[in-house]
Parts: C-alpha cells; structure tokens; sequence
C-alpha cells in the first residue's frame, strides 16, 4: 500500500503538492480565529459530588464573583469620603456590555469587606457574558479600576485565566521564535545541505498552521483549552521535523545508492513513511485516550495532540513526497563546504557497528545498571502529590497571582480555598437546629475551622468552612472523606464542594479511568507493533521499556517541581502535579518512547528480511537508524526544551519533561539498553505462534520486501 501511494505521490507530485497545501493554508488562515474561541479551566469532573455541590451554591448565592478588587491606603482609612465617592463612581462607570452586577464595601458596608484596620476593601464584579466570554469582558474593564489616593490589587478567576491565556501567546511565539533558527541550522549540520534541512521545517510549519484550522473546527462542537494550542504547536512542529527527517534522509539514502528518483520516492514511502505511519497512528491512539477521561481539559489537550500529530504524518506522506519528487539530486543543493568530504548516505557509520558490539559484548553488564538507575529516578513519583492548578502557576511577580496571594492572606473567608456543603432539604429546608448541629460535627473534623451559614434558598442552606491544612494535601483529603461520611440530617441530602473536595473527585475519577486508558495503550502498542514486525515478545519488551522510562521521567519532574530541589533555578514555585498535565506527559511520552522503537526496530527487521541474525540485525539498524534517532530526538529537545522557559509552570513542566524523556529514552534506553536486551533475547525477539505468524506473513510485507520489488516503469 505504501509503495503504491509513494508511486502515486510521484507522478501526480504537483497536483498533491497544491491541493494540500491550499487545504492546509487556507484552514490554517480561518484557524487564527481560534484564539477567540478558546475557554479557560475544565480541571474538575463536571459530573462529581463537589461540582454539582459547587452549581447548586451558585443557585442559592449567586457568583462569589469573577473579579475581586482590593483598594489600599497606606494613611487613613478606605472610609475616607472623597475616596469613597472617587471608588464608586469608578465602579458606576464600569461599562453595562462588561459588568453585569458589582457589591463593594462602599455600596453594602459589609464588615466582611474590609480589614480590621480598614485600610483595605473589596469590591467584587460578576461580568457579562457566558463563561467563555468573561476573559474579553474582563480585559475592557482592567485598564478601567484604578482610583486615585488609593493602591489596586486584581484577583478573581477571570483575572488568573486572562493572565494564563496572555502568557500563553506570548509563550508559544516565543518558543517557536527561538525553536525554529535553531532547528534550522541544526538541520543543516545533520544533512549537510539547506535545501534538505529546509524541507522538514516546511513540514512543521504546514503542520503547526494547519491544526489552527482544526482546532477551530472543533471549537465549534466543544470547549477546548487555550493549552491545546500549546500542545498542538509543541507536538506538530516537533513530530512533524521528526517525521521530516526520517522521510529526507531515507530518499538521499536511496539516491546515493543509485537509485532513480521515482524510485527514491517510492521507497522512502514504503520504509520510513509506513514507519512514520505506524508510529503516528501509536501516538494519535495515546493521546486519543485522554478522550476517555471527563475533564473538559484532557479531552482539549487530546483534540489539540491529535490534529496536529495525524496532519504532521499526512503532510509527511504528501507535500514531502511530492516536494521530493520535484526536486530529485537538487534535494543537495546549497550544500556545506564539508558536506563533499563525507561519506554517502548509502554508507552507515562505522562507529555505530563498533557501539553496538561493545553494547552486546557484555549485555548483562549493560542492561541490568541502566534498568537500576532507572528504578531509582522514578522512587520519587512514589510520593508525588496532585492538585488543580492556582495562581502558582504564573510567575511570582505576575499581578493577578499577586493580587490572589494577597486575598488569600488578608480576606481568607473570601478565597476558594474553604470548604462548601450544601444541606438540600428538597422543598423544605432543613430545621435550624439540625443544621446547626450538622455545622458543629463539621467544625469538629480536623483541619477544618469553624463552620458557618453563608446562606439559603427554595430549601437549600450552604455551609462555609476554612481549611486550616494545606488546601492539596492528603490531611485535607481525609478531612473531605470524614464530612461526607457524617451522618446527614434527616430528609437531608449533603454535597460537601470547594478547591479541595474538587481535586480529590477529578483525581479520583482520572485514578479510575486510569485502567481503561491503559488498556488501550497497551493493547494497541502490542497490535500494531505485531502487525509491523510479525513478533509476540518486541511489543512486549517495548512497552515495559516505555512505562520504566516513563516512571523514570515522573520521578524527576516530581523531584523538581513538588519537592522543589532546584527549582529556584529554573525559577517556579514548588507546587502539587496537574494530573490533566500527567496525565498528558504520560500518553505522549509513552507514543514517543514506541516512535523511537519503531523507527529503531524497522531497519533491524529489514535486516533480519535479508538474512541477518540477530547480531547483525542489531548492528545493522543502529548504525542505519543511531544517528538519524538521536538527531531526531536532539531537534525535538529543541522545540520542545522551548517551553521549558515558559513563564507559565504547567508549560516549563512538560518542556522539562520532555527534556528528560527524550534525553532517557533516544539515548540510554534505545541506543544502549535496547540492543542489549535484543542480544540477550536472541533470535527469540522475532518469536511468534505459528498461526499468527502464517497471517502477519500472507496480511503484509516487511518494509524490505515492499522496498526490494522490482521498479515500475511509472517511476522511472
């Protein structure tokens, strides 16, 4: 199939190249709207006990607010009259297109609103619009709140989401600005050209445009997650390099073995491009789990992960084809002065045969200190901890993580961090002194303060109560679990919400969903590594690899990011996972450490077609395959390394870790601990049942048998 699409690829190469292409630019063009389109939160398990606590106290309270403002005087009192008048004019004025309602401390001398000093009082605004409107409501009104005599501090949620989605942008052009020059001349020294470095580039560019369009697409059927267009950048620019490489460096391999063009291009489809397909299909699977998990937020990051990687590997298997095509020996072009000195692409490095037979000289020697490491990264995932993310997620001196901090610390009774329960006595409510009684038993529970009556409505009351423990930490976690194992008053149904309780339910609802997830990993790495090599025990062998450098990578985050060693030096708040954002960096890291054994595994299995043993195979595609992985996981290192300087934590943490994960997995698993437990398998890696091997045999060809037919005359 794949010959046959690269035959095609080739003699219709320029009405290929232009469909896709206007496909792609035009999608891509209507996709910068997306920016507009994009929500903000989806954390939390809409359906769970706390969210439904949390919409039903909305009902009876209304909204706590979406902005809080904190004016300050440093002498005299917020009482003073001319500045009180100046405070509500300001707010009088705030536009009615922006504000649907404010209450501040100088329209409802609320105690609650005001320090014991009062030097400080609040003033809260609900905004107009529905929740994916509030950002653009917000953002006409923040240049609007300043009063004169006084200091202003912003908190709120729209604040903290406007103030995510603004580093967003700048983080993402930032990153692709920096990524992309240095990608470029990296590309350069790999293939010793700029015609041949340029040509992966333009398919990550295409790529990065394009899944602007879908994204868009899907907006118009879903929420999604301003952090998808992260990924979907992080992911398509990436991959779609990879891919490039793999695809390019094939067809000069052919060519310098004196092939014809037509011919080049049908087989590097059939080699590197089935394997590119292969590969991508694992990886669009991975991160098409997260689908299966009720966070709004994963199923975004799954829609931005996989648009961008299917379009990466569709335009890899059309515009790169057909750019090929047209460009045959010219794809050397504007080569570097060293380039003629080298040996051909035709030839591969003598010093990856020298690496290999030191690796399996001693394989026992090699696997068993790598797999010892390994385990040891990955000890501190064990005591990692989970929370949602909060303001410590922007920079330290960011304004609404500043104005958050101050609430939180001044007007404890006004943050997020409490306890709700919510006594729903159907039509009638509870009796006062049931809930009275019930208020006591919550005060009572430790780590939880006192708890009082924030009000009640068509038979509804809504308890407040403080934590008095940190707001993700497991004493706050049994404090939820012992409310709600209260018993509730008579007639009465008890929901207990807030930060904490909505954590702990969307962690639990992910821990549960956790199995089928990797069920559907698993079982389609194993599939689709049988369908690609005809073996039982390689699959096998590659997902345990995959789950220990993934352990290996958690560890390490953990280390830095929870436990905080270091992390003055990459400059980011200790804080609890994400586990959306784990849960992320465990499907893609999983797709990628399968991507790398793929493309590694392929040449070997090329090998083992023209009857090398398993010695020789393993030499053969490390020195075919060692150079070409490592230059594809040093450029991915780049594009997504780029993040790690993300000024937004959740974005640093999986540049980070993406850092470490290609850094264990290109280098010390495939390169070295690979090759050493295939010597030790034997010819047993290529092992299968009889029957099952009969089908993988009659279903389809290796890459070296589709790549070893006899020309066409069409390619020729």
């Amino acid at each position: 199939m794949f010959a046959s699409w690269g035959s095609l690829a080739y003699r219709r190469r320029l009405p290929v190249l232009v469909t896709v292409l206007l496909v792609v630019i035009t999608g891509g063009v209507w996709g910068f709207g997306v920016f507009d389109r994009l929500s903000q939160g989806g954390y939390e398990s809409p359906d769970s006990e706390a969210a439904e606590a949390q919409r039903r106290a909305e009902r009876v309270l209304g909204s706590s607010g979406d902005v809080v403002v904190l004016y300050s005087v440093d002498r005299g009192t917020v009482d003073n009259p001319e500045l009180s008048e100046r405070i509500r004019s300001t707010l009088a004025d705030l536009p009615d297109s922006a504000v649907r309602e404010v209450n501040s401390y100088w329209s409802t001398p609320n105690p609650a609103l005001t320090d014991a000093d009062h030097t400080t009082g609040l003033a809260t605004i609900r905004l107009a619009g529905g929740e994916g409107d509030k950002t653009g409501a917000y953002e006409r009104i923040a240049d609007r709140l300043d009063v004169a005599g006084a200091s202003t501090d912003v908190a709120g949620s729209v604040p903290l989401q406007a103030s995510m989605s603004r580093h967003s942008k700048h983080d993402l052009a930032m990153a692709e600005a920096v990524s992309l020059p240095v990608v470029l001349v990296l590309l350069v020294i790999v293939f010793g050209g700029l015609v041949a470095a340029a040509l992966p580039v333009l398919v990550g560019g295409a790529a990065v445009l394009g899944s602007l369009g879908l994204l868009r697409l899907i907006t118009l059927f879903a929420d999604v997650n301003i952090f998808a267009v992260n990924v979907a950048s992080l992911l398509g620019l990436g991959l779609a390099i990879d891919y490039g490489l793999f695809v390019v460096g094939r067809f000069r391999e052919e060519l310098a073995a004196g092939n014809s063009t037509g011919a080049a291009v049908r087989r590097s489809v059939a080699t590197a491009g089935r394997t590119v397909a292969f590969s991508a299909t694992l990886l669009v699977i991975a991160l098409g789990s997260l689908l299966l998990f009720p966070q709004s937020f994963l199923r975004s990051l799954a829609y931005g992960g996989m648009s961008s990687v299917a379009l990466a590997a569709v335009i890899s298997l059309t515009v790169l084809p057909a750019v090929l095509g047209m460009l045959g020996s010219r794809v050397d072009k504007l080569a570097v002065p060293w380039r003629r000195e080298r040996r051909t692409d035709a030839e591969p490095g003598r010093g990856w045969y020298r690496f290999a037979d030191a690796v399996m000289k001693r394989p026992m020697l090699t696997a068993f200190p790598i797999l010892a490491v390994l385990l040891l990264l990955g000890a501190p995932f064990l005591g990692t901890k989970f929370g949602t993310p909060d303001e410590r997620i922007l920079p330290k001196d960011d304004p609404a993580r500043q104005g958050i901090e101050r609430l939180r610390a001044d007007f404890p009774a006004m943050s997020s961090d409490n306890v709700r329960i919510v006594l729903d006595g159907g039509r009638n409510a509870p009796p006062r002194q049931r809930v009275a009684s019930f208020g006591d038993a919550v005060g009572g529970v430790p780590g939880i303060g006192q708890a009082r009556v924030a009000g009640g409505r068509d038979g509804v009351v809504v308890l407040k109560a403080g934590l008095e423990t940190d707001t993700f930490g497991q004493r706050a976690n049994d404090a939820i679990d012992e409310i709600r194992s209260l018993p509730p008053p008579p007639d009465t149904e008890v929901l207990v919400g807030g930060t904490t309780a909505l954590n702990l339910d969307s962690l639990r609802d992910t821990v549960e969903t956790l199995p089928w997830v990797a069920v559907l990993l698993v079982g389609a790495t194993l599939v689709l590594m049988f369908l690609a090599f005809g073996s039982v025990l390689l699959p096998i062998k590659a997902v345990m690899l995959s789950v220990l450098s993934l352990s290996a990578t958690f560890g390490v985050l953990t280390w830095i990011f929870v436990d905080g060693h270091g992390a003055g030096l990459i400059n980011v708040t200790p804080a609890p996972m994400s586990v959306g954002i784990v849960v992320l960096m465990a499907s893609v890291v999983f797709g990628l450490s399968t991507d790398y054994e793929v493309f590694l595994l392929s040449r070997m299995a090329e090998a083992r077609a023209h009857g090398a043993d398993t010695s020789d195979a393993v030499r053969t595609g490390l020195a075919r395959t060692g150079r070409m992985i490592t230059a594809a996981a040093l450029l991915l290192i780049v594009v997504t390394g780029a993040f790690a300087f993300s000024s937004v934590t959740m974005m640093r943490f999986i540049g980070v870790g993406m850092i470490v994960a290609l850094l264990l997995d290109a280098t010390v698993v495939r390169m070295i601990l690979v090759p050493a437990l295939l010597r030790l398998l034997g010819d047993a890696s290529w092992w299968a049942p009889g029957k099952p091997r009969r089908s993988w045999r009659r279903g389809g060809r290796s890459e070296a048998e589709a790549g070893n037919e006899a020309e066409p005359e069409s390619v020729r």
